[in-house]
Parts: structure tokens; C-alpha cells; sequence
């Protein structure tokens, strides 16, 4: 194994662990779900992975608005962001996909696993409203094989977001 790959691999145990206590101080940890020979990397892995609508699984995307502040951005699995909805809601004359730097640097996460919990609390966060569908939604644990189960209520209320249509 080369030396990348052991280091993302323990980072990937870290970030999992990360999640795992914040979820543990809130007694939510029965959610969570690891997965060892499967990946949830995109919405319909981890549909299937986890036996659910594509539409429930919560999409964690950073964006950049106006070159310089990242923004989070909650999407159901099953829509896409709208930059123009969430630049008007920053405020922002732009807004564009932040980097894989720029994700981790924001989040503390990498991109595939970018989980909505334990994040800087300046770091702006929005929730798709259409994730008002559905009573149980599925998060992203910290890595490309992990997931949590929550109910939606519960997650708008541990993230904190404003809650908007952001999606298309």
C-alpha cells in the first residue's frame, strides 16, 4: 500500500470517528452505518446500499460564493443545486463548486464523504426544502462507505440551516 493511500485511509477512519462522537454526545449513534465492501459515493450506491428512495439521501456540496466564502449546501439526492437560488440567498453575485481543497479546508471532510455534522459553526449552511418529502433522511458519516440514518426533523435541527428551495 502506498503512502497516499494509507494516509487517506486514515483519515477516512478519522473522519468516521469524528462523526461517530458527534452523533454519540447527542445519543444518535444507532444510525450510523459502515459499510465494508460497499460504497455510498454517489446517490444511487447509497440508495441501494442503504434500501431508500434516491431522493432521501442528503447531498452535502460546497459551494464558493464570490470567490471566497464557502457555503454548504443540503440537497435530496434527487435534485440538483440551483447556484442562482443560493447565491440570492448569500447574497452573493456568484457562486460556483468549491475545489477538493477548498471542501476539505471548509468542512474538514473530503469529497464523497462530506458529512453535515461537527462542522465550523461560521461555515453557512442551507437545507433543500424538498427534503421535506420525507420523514428519514440519509447523510454522508465522513467517508465514501459510511451513512447515517436520521430523522429529517432531527437533522434540520443539528445543522441549524436555512431552510430554502435550492434545488432543481
Amino acid at each position: 500500500m502506498t503512502d497516499d493511500v494509507s494516509a487517506s485511509r486514515a483519515r477516512s477512519r478519522g473522519s468516521l470517528a469524528r462523526v461517530r462522537s458527534f452523533l454519540a454526545e447527542r445519543g444518535l449513534e444507532g444510525g450510523l452505518v459502515a459499510f465494508d465492501d460497499r460504497s455510498t459515493k454517489t446517490c444511487e450506491l447509497a440508495a441501494e446500499a442503504v434500501g431508500c428512495e434516491v431522493g432521501q439521501i442528503v447531498k452535502s456540496l460546497v459551494f464558493v460564493a464570490d470567490e471566497t466564502r464557502p457555503v454548504l449546501a443540503l440537497v435530496a439526492g434527487d435534485r440538483r443545486g440551483d447556484t442562482g437560488a443560493i447565491a440570492k440567498l448569500v447574497g452573493a453575485k456568484s457562486v460556483h463548486f468549491a475545489d477538493a481543497d477548498t471542501v476539505r479546508a471548509a468542512t474538514g471532510y473530503a469529497i464523497g464523504g462530506v458529512s453535515p455534522y461537527d462542522l465550523p459553526s461560521e461555515l453557512t449552511v442551507l437545507v433543500d426544502d424538498s427534503l421535506e418529502r420525507f420523514e428519514v433522511v440519509y447523510t454522508a458519516a465522513g467517508t465514501p462507505s459510511s451513512m447515517v440514518r436520521v430523522n429529517r426533523p432531527v437533522l434540520f435541527d443539528l445543522v441549524g440551516g436555512t431552510v430554502a428551495r435550492i434545488s432543481r
